[in-house]
């Protein structure tokens, strides 16, 4: 079989799992008896740019796992002739700059509504990414964890929900950055 197929088969096992298999359920895919030609693909995969290894050697998936085709701007505004340039984006690539630091929590709550981030939408966040004042960043304050806008007011840094309804936040006793929220995943339907 064609290194193309193996592909395929990985890609259709991570799409219907959202993560990447075992070198051992590989072989099971490929209906290989040995981890030792399982590696041989597998590094071949890899070579040619269709997976792609952690700092951990954990296999992670590459652009080739999330590109769709992006044809170009849409008005939000007064409608303009449209314009087809098609190219392909990564949306993986687009969201992640460091995939080892990269993570996605679900929203709960509605204190970020009016930064557009709603319940049950999906934030992405680069733990070890330095927080500047005015980032939406995931903390741990007073031994809980939430997500808020850093803000500093007079040398004292606080987190400000993005919500009227809802009162800024100082720390008692900590306040510690876990991460920096980069992106927003958002399923209509």
């Amino acid at each position: 079989m064609s290194i193309e197929h193996y592909q395929s088969k990985i890609i259709s096992f991570y799409e219907k799992n959202r993560r990447m298999p075992s070198y051992g359920e590989i072989a099971v895919l490929l209906g290989f008896k040995s981890k030792n030609a399982v590696s041989k693909v597998v590094d071949k995969l890899i070579e040619i740019g269709a997976l792609d290894k952690d700092s951990q050697g954990r296999l992670v998936p590459t652009s080739v796992f999330g590109e769709v085709r992006m044809l170009g701007v849409v008005e939000a505004g007064i409608p303009t002739l449209a314009e087809e340039a098609a190219e392909m984006i990564s949306i993986d690539q687009f969201l992640i700059k460091n995939r080892d630091h990269t993570y996605v929590l679900t929203v709960k709550g509605d204190s970020m509504i009016d930064a557009g981030i709603r319940d049950g939408d999906l934030v992405v966040a680069e733990h070890g990414r330095t927080a500047k004042e005015g980032d939406i960043v995931i903390a741990e304050v007073d031994g809980g964890w939430t997500m808020k806008y850093l803000r500093n007011k007079n040398g004292t840094t606080y987190l400000e929900p993005a919500n009227k309804s809802y009162r800024p936040i100082f720390a008692e006793e900590s306040l510690n950055i876990g991460a920096v929220v980069t992106g927003i995943i958002r399923k209509y339907r």
